[in-house]
């Protein structure tokens, strides 16, 4: 059932600097640095007469309404996707969804305000009392009457996000610090779920179409997203066979790279098959399935096989420097695809039409979102490149700041225009993140050669 030591949330005002210049936020004790090359632009643009905002003063500013958004979003049973409002409440945006809960909860840990940090493992306690019989966390629960969902063909990332989140809680927070413990019988369940959804012979987990994050997406079969979720997962809470995930994810996703065949037939064939019609490229295949293969360029997936571990020095250089040229931080990080897909291509779906949002650099088919802007800083800090890092960072605080701090939920991939349903808190969870990511390591090392 999961613990019962969470009190309701009382919004504490975010810690500020006394006799500060306006005011400012006081995050860790520290000021907001920036780049050298945002210095130049700081006082060229200065020059012009322009207003400078994007540097400190900015990103002092989005710490401290990220932090505020976070506050207000909190409810009994943790974290609101989006803050209500009669829309957002008739779109169910208000419910706790485990992967934006769990997501959030990772920048709420390390935010050094009391209420977030209990706020974040509330959210996790609160999910866990609603796990299914078989393990599975629900893909989003109504905090008002207590109603699951569990999404029409699958939610499989809700349990690897959860299984995230509670572990970095537990090393990162003291609210989170006795979360393994006390959920432990929980933790169990949900990765006896997940071992059950595991290829018996490749290790990689299996999935519907439109059952992950990106839930208007033709990906299905073995998803680079999911596995490596699943690699990193197994890593975190000692799993066998990670070793094995993180070489057929390999296998899979980057056939055209040299190395030794897989000794299985069918593992073979169907690397095979997306080798020799494919494209080839740095980027990992967004997925793989009995008869096609992703060659759009899904930046998510990308990103965390470079944060967790699935790549290792060398290709994650490759994997960002790809990125990089393709623009997907152009003109806001970041996009959800490099490629967007065509409604004339083969991979078009019709229910990619629905709701008439993911069209051609819009919504999950290119769209851009500032939470994925988190995880490109991440990824760039977590690889030394620090000015890059500095300057996403800016560009988050700007995202976040259209329509008077509305934090929302995506851009149009090309144009930038703000997209989507307004009051976002995994934008304000991974804003928190970020910034702490430049200064202090959050993840394992990216591994060696």
């Amino acid at each position: 059932m999961g613990p019962a030591r969470f009190r309701n949330p009382g919004a504490q005002p975010a810690e500020e600097s006394p006799g500060a210049a306006g005011n400012q936020l006081k995050f860790h004790g520290k000021c907001v640095k920036i780049s050298s090359r945002e210095r130049g632009i700081h006082r060229r643009w200065k020059a012009r007469g322009k207003d400078v905002n994007c540097a400190p003063k900015l990103r002092q500013q989005a710490l401290r309404e990220s932090i505020l958004l976070l506050q207000r979003n909190l409810t009994s049973g943790g974290v609101r996707a989006a803050s209500w409002t009669p829309h957002s409440r008739s779109r169910n945006y208000t419910r706790v969804f485990s992967r934006d809960a769990a997501i959030c909860a990772l920048g709420m840990a390390v935010s050094g305000v009391a209420d977030l940090e209990e706020g974040a493992a509330r959210s996790m306690a609160f999910l866990a009392r609603h796990q299914a019989g078989n393990g599975q966390i629900p893909n989003g629960v109504d905090p008002e009457t207590g109603e699951t969902d569990f999404w029409y063909v699958g939610c499989i990332d809700a349990t690897l996000w959860w299984l995230v989140a509670v572990d970095f809680l537990s090393k990162h927070s003291p609210q989170g610090a006795p979360l393994r413990e006390e959920l432990s019988g929980n933790l169990r369940g949900a990765i006896d779920w997940l071992l059950c959804q595991e290829h018996q012979k490749f290790r990689l987990l299996q999935q519907n179409e439109a059952s992950d994050w990106a839930d208007i997406m033709p990906r299905s079969g073995f998803v680079l997203y999911t596995n490596a979720l699943w690699y990193h997962v197994k890593r975190l809470f000692g799993l066998p066979g990670a070793e094995e995930t993180r070489a057929n994810s390999h296998r899979l996703f980057l056939p055209h790279t040299e190395g030794p065949a897989p000794e299985d037939r069918r593992l073979r064939l169907l690397a095979e098959h997306s080798r020799d019609r494919g494209k080839g490229g740095d980027l990992y295949l967004s997925y793989v399935n009995f008869f096609r293969w992703g060659e759009e360029g899904d930046v998510f997936g990308n990103l965390l096989a470079v944060l967790f571990g699935l790549a290792d020095r060398s290709r994650a250089g490759r994997v960002l420097d790809a990125l990089k040229a393709a623009g997907v931080d152009r003109p806001f990080p970041v996009r959800a695809v490099c490629t967007p897909l065509a409604p004339s291509g083969p991979e078009w779906r019709e229910y990619m039409g629905r709701h008439r949002q993911n069209g051609e650099y819009e919504y999950h088919n290119g769209g851009a979102w500032p939470f994925l802007g988190g995880f490109w800083v991440l990824a760039l800090s977590a690889m030394g490149r620090e000015a890059e890092a500095r300057e996403g960072m800016s560009a988050l605080a700007r995202m976040n700041r259209r329509g008077r701090w509305g934090f929302r939920e995506w851009f149009h991939g090309a144009t930038g225009e703000p997209r989507g349903m307004a009051g976002q808190s995994w934008n304000a969870g991974m804003y928190l993140l970020a910034e702490v990511s430049l200064e202090r390591d959050l993840f394992p090392k990216v591994p060696p050669i």
